[in-house]
């Protein structure tokens, strides 16, 4: 599984569009009074601070041209893989997102919402 190349441009361009569909998402659920759940971000980071104080952290990581996904189940990195981004496993990242948030929110969460 290699990596799409992308210029630096690209994937600024797309990293930022990942951050902004989460925070879209999160204010959707809070919207909805589907959950609880606080978001912060500074720059290339974002973080999602669950009900029972839990969190998740999503990191840019420029050099690297990779999305990184810090959960209770663990952590996770992402490289841009035939239009998505895919973990080693060949998991794309909301599919990850949306099973460590629902595991940590105690209910199924999906994102984004369709």
């Amino acid at each position: 599984m290699d990596p799409t190349p992308l210029s630096d441009s690209d994937y600024h361009s797309m990293a930022s569009g990942v951050l902004a569909t989460v925070e879209a998402t999160v204010d959707r659920l809070l919207q909805d009074d589907v959950i609880d759940i606080d978001s912060q971000r500074t720059g290339g980071l974002l973080e999602l601070q669950f009900p029972a104080g839990s969190k998740i952290v999503i990191n840019t990581q420029p050099p690297l041209h990779e999305l990184w996904l810090a959960a209770r189940a663990g952590g996770y990195h992402f490289k841009y893989v035939d239009g998505a981004w895919r973990e080693r496993g060949g998991r794309e990242f909301f599919e990850v997102l949306s099973q460590t948030a629902s595991e940590q929110a105690g209910k199924q969460l999906r994102f984004p919402i369709p």
